[in-house]
């Protein structure tokens, strides 16, 4: 059974940094594209980094430059690294799982999903 347990969301003020970590079980991510996606209040579910079984990594652009997607395969763990946080970063991140080993912008091509971790940034 697949379980993705994401951690380390929270409060911060504009211009700070959190790191997002997303435990694994039941798959090794190393073999599967892996995902960080976000929804904030109404707005739509928002891709905003993946990376390949092969360590290509994909950002969108409102985070490109601010963000870093990473792995430790040992741990088998995902971590999303933000840094120079904006309110409007604001917003529920989850992780997601692939069955295949290339990456998607799609969410709905992502089959196992984690619970979510609220990140709220301060003005």
């Amino acid at each position: 059974q697949v379980q993705l347990v994401e951690s380390g969301g929270g409060l911060v003020q504009t211009g700070g940094s959190l790191r997002l970590s997303c435990a694994a079980s039941g798959l090794t991510i190393s073999s599967h594209a892996m995902v960080w996606l976000r929804l904030a209040p109404g707005k739509d579910l928002e891709f905003v980094a993946t990376i390949n079984s092969r360590g290509s990594t994909y950002y969108g652009d409102s985070v490109k430059g601010r963000f870093t997607i990473s792995r430790d395969n040992a741990k088998n763990t995902l971590y999303l690294q933000m840094n120079s946080l904006k309110p409007e970063d604001t917003a529920v991140y989850y992780c997601a799982a692939r069955y295949y080993s290339a990456s998607s912008f799609s969410a709905d091509e992502y089959a196992y999903w984690g619970q979510g971790t609220q990140v709220t940034v301060s003005s």
